[in-house]
């Protein structure tokens, strides 16, 4: 059922900001008109409506009784209190994270030991492929926690050693992924630092080539572009033939895309395939340690829809639409659904650079759609790009363009 205009839809409803604007304006009350009555400065209540203020319950009540919501505004007001204190909780998880990876580099002396660790940090990486961030960073927290334990009681034979350095060094990087998809990018690139200290001790080379990656994946997160292509060239002059070199390749690709060389871009994506071939992958790779097909089709097309010319967006779009299919027909485990959803986004953002609008629309509809909980970092740095897009002389005066561009705005105001 279609809501009337200025009223909350109320089997889905938005931040309490929200519905309070929405119950003000379909009483046709100024932010004066309902201050007066519940007697808050008009300033105050806009602030609350704009999401910049949340205020104690007494206001949600008075403003319910003022407004005549019958309890929805209260109810509107619990549950924006209760996703704040989920909020406060992880973002108290990824501070205290931080503390242990910065004491691991600079405890390198120090002695780990094995256990069963290494069969739950494989089942942690796969599952991060089809779970949100916040619960894998609490996982991974926890998992460390048993190996740091170990290491200050050094329960280790000595032959054991190395293989801890390698279980402690993936954990890093399940925290620097899910550190990023949260936002914070200088917690990422600490737990990433962890890892190659941890990498670099096992004497393991694919997680060392999958880490220098990971550091130049955060790197290109903050638009730093020559760092981020520094760590794929000292990745690829330690790396032997793996899946994590493939990856560094992609993202030197990435990397030459951003600086604006076409033609670099395409010869790293084109030498990628021509390695492929010659793969032979390991046991150890899993989740996000693994670097599929599709996931090399991913990141071409993030690659490519950062150039100018149509070429290189009309190659984006297929091989995003290409990374979309693999994944759509491959074996579930296997399915990265933040990856396949930012995909989307890419072909979307592809199909804008040649004026396709309704190719664009339909191929963004999915992510618009997605639930808060799975909007990550990443997604709203790409999607709003593409309202950047939209809000360009080439577009300028089309109703669907505008349509599209606040359906994007309104995303990106659900955190």
């Amino acid at each position: 059922m279609t809501s009337q205009p200025g009223v909350a839809d109320e089997s889905n409803p938005p931040h309490f900001g929200g519905v309070l604007r929405a119950r003000r304006v379909g009483r046709e009350w100024s932010l004066r008109d309902l201050g007066e009555r519940i007697r808050f400065n008009r300033g105050y209540i806009g602030k609350v409506e704009q999401g910049d203020k949340f205020p104690e319950r007494q206001f949600a009540e008075l403003a319910d009784r003022a407004l005549g919501a019958n309890g929805f505004l209260v109810a509107a007001w619990r549950d924006t209190a209760e996703e704040r204190r989920k909020a406060l909780v992880t973002g108290r998880m990824l501070t205290a994270s931080t503390k242990d990876s910065l004491k691991m580099i600079a405890a390198v002396e120090d002695s780990m030991d094995l256990t069963d660790l290494e069969q739950a940090t494989t089942r942690l990486s796969t599952a991060y492929l089809g779970t949100a961030p916040a619960p894998m960073l609490h996982s991974a927290v926890e998992l460390r926690g048993d190996v740091l334990r170990r290491l200050r009681s050094r329960q280790y034979r000595p032959n054991e050693l190395a293989d801890l350095y390698q279980i402690a060094g993936r954990l890093q990087g399940v925290l620097a992924y899910a550190a990023l998809d949260l936002g914070d990018s200088a917690v990422a690139m600490t737990h990433a630092d962890a890892a190659l200290v941890c990498a670099e001790n096992s004497g393991d080379r694919e997680l060392r080539a999958w880490v220098r990656g990971t550091q130049s994946l955060i790197a290109r997160f903050d638009g730093n572009y020559s760092q981020a292509l520094a760590s794929v060239t000292d990745g690829l002059a330690h790396s032997a033939t793996s899946a994590s070199r493939l990856r560094l390749i992609c993202g030197y690709a990435q990397c030459k895309a951003n600086l604006g060389d076409s033609a670099g871009s395409n010869r790293a994506l084109d030498q990628v395939q021509h390695e492929r071939e010659k793969l032979i992958p390991r046991a150890s790779e899993r989740g996000i340690f693994d670097f599929s097909e599709a996931k090399q089709h991913y990141y071409a097309g993030s690659s490519l829809i950062w150039l100018v010319e149509a070429s290189d967006a009309d190659r984006a779009a297929r091989e995003a639409s290409e990374a979309i299919r693999l994944w759509e027909n491959g074996p579930e485990e296997g399915r990265s659904l933040d990856d396949e959803a930012l995909a989307r986004v890419y072909q979307a953002t592809a199909y804008l650079k040649v004026g396709k609008l309704d190719e664009a629309a339909a191929a963004v509809r999915p992510v618009l759609d997605l639930p808060p909980e799975r909007r990550i970092s990443w997604i709203h740095k790409r999607v709003g790009r593409m309202a950047e897009i939209l809000g360009t002389k080439r577009f300028a005066g089309t109703w669907k363009a505008e349509q599209l561009r606040a359906e994007i705005r309104a995303f990106a105001e659900v955190t």
